[in-house]
Order: structure tokens, then C-alpha cells, then sequence
């Protein structure tokens, strides 16, 4: 019986990197389409989706089995809730990246606005943070998880800057009003997918040390402590 505990476990890791495989890919190649122009890859990129889809639901399921079948306790039962939720973040990327492809496919004018506002500066940091909470996680590095859940506040304020210049553009030419609106739906995705890869992080942090963290708009990590928190009516 702890045999198979164990193989299942070892399953559930092997997917779930997997799963982060893809998803990186994914998230790459949504940025290669919008900063290019590449609408043969945007589409590839929707078209894959449903195979970031059908993975999701085979760890939610096999996370599901391995609670109904064994009784997982301390280290064990934490990659169980860790392997939950980063199966939840990483099919959220990958929702994001299928959304920034479908956005250069509406919009075929976008690359040269990406180009004049310097976005890839922005998707540059992004990837770093997916890809970085991805190997935070394969590797069982906390250390590597905190540095990247820091970056999160840089991104935060490339974005805004970003946001703030493409706000600028659409007074001054009404011309780029289309596809400035494309712009801020990309800038709010990939803004988005930073706070799922920070996310990612946490709950290595939680896996590996035991501990809830998040970090602050100062970039200081904060220790939760939920025993100390107020239930809400």
C-alpha cells in the first residue's frame, strides 16, 4: 500500500511538471505571436489549449483519488494542497496566454504598437517569473521562490507605465484607438499571469518550508498566520 502511495505521488509530481511544460511553452509562444506578429502561432496556441485543459482535470482527479484512497499527513499532505492550487494557477496561465493570442488575432496591428510602447520589456519579465516558479518548483527552491515573487512589484510598475503611455497614445491619435484597447487587454493578462506565477511560488514556499508568505507592495515577505485571523460573518 505505500508503494502505491508513493507511485502515485511521484505520478502526480511527473504531471504536474508536465503540465508546467506545457504551459511555459504556451506562455511563449503567445509572447513570440503578439510581439512578431505571428498569427499562425497565435493560433497553435489556441488550439493547444484544450490540451492544457484535459491535463488540469487529470491532476484535479488523480489529486482527488490519492485523498479518497490514503490518508497523506505532514509533507505528503502538503503536496497534495500545494499540487491543487499550482495546478489551478498554471491552467489560469495558460487561459491567459490563449487570451493574449486571441487578442493579436483581433487585432493584427498590435506588434507595431508593442514595438513603439516597448513591450517586451514587460513579457521578458513575465516569462522570467513563469519560468522561474516553474523551476522554483521542480527543484523544491524556496530561495529562487522568493526572489521571483519580488520581481512581481517591477512588474507591477512596468505595467502601469505601459498602461499609462497607451492611455497617452489613444488622446493624441484616434487613429490607434482599436488597437490601443487590444493593449491594455494584453497588459491586463500579463499582469495577470505574474500574480499567478508568484502565486506558483507561495505554495512552493508552503511545500518546501512549511510556512504561508506573501510579499508586500515593499517587497518584504509577510508569514500568514491563519489561527490569528478573524472568521467573516
Amino acid at each position: 500500500m505505500h508503494r502505491s502511495f508513493e507511485d502515485s505521488l511521484d505520478k502526480l509530481r511527473t504531471r504536474l511538471i508536465r503540465m508546467g511544460s506545457i504551459v511555459e511553452e504556451q506562455v511563449e509562444f503567445s509572447f513570440r505571436a503578439v510581439l512578431k506578429g505571428d498569427e499562425q502561432i497565435a493560433r497553435l496556441v489556441m488550439e493547444r489549449d484544450d490540451k492544457v485543459d484535459k491535463l488540469d482535470m487529470k491532476i484535479d482527479k488523480q489529486c482527488q483519488k490519492i485523498f479518497a484512497l490514503h490518508q497523506p499527513v505532514a509533507s505528503d499532505l502538503r503536496l497534495l494542497l500545494a499540487a491543487l492550487k499550482i495546478n489551478n494557477e498554471l491552467e489560469r496561465i495558460g487561459d491567459l496566454a490563449f487570451n493574449i493570442s486571441r487578442n493579436l488575432l483581433e487585432q493584427p496591428t498590435l506588434p507595431a504598437l508593442a514595438e513603439k510602447l516597448g513591450l517586451e520589456r514587460l513579457t521578458q519579465g513575465v516569462h522570467t517569473m513563469v519560468k522561474g516558479s516553474l523551476d522554483a518548483f521542480v527543484n523544491n527552491d524556496p530561495t529562487l521562490a522568493y526572489q521571483i515573487m519580488r520581481t512581481d512589484n517591477h512588474i507591477d510598475s512596468l505595467t502601469k507605465e505601459i498602461f499609462r503611455d497607451t492611455i497617452s497614445l489613444m488622446k493624441q491619435d484616434s487613429t490607434v484607438i482599436d488597437p490601443a484597447v487590444g493593449m491594455l487587454m494584453v497588459l491586463r493578462n500579463l499582469e495577470r499571469m505574474a500574480d499567478q506565477s508568484a502565486n506558483v511560488c507561495e505554495n512552493v514556499i508552503f511545500l518546501v518550508e512549511a510556512k504561508l508568505v506573501r510579499v508586500n507592495h515593499n517587497g518584504e515577505e509577510e508569514q500568514l498566520n491563519p489561527d490569528n485571523e478573524k472568521d467573516e460573518d
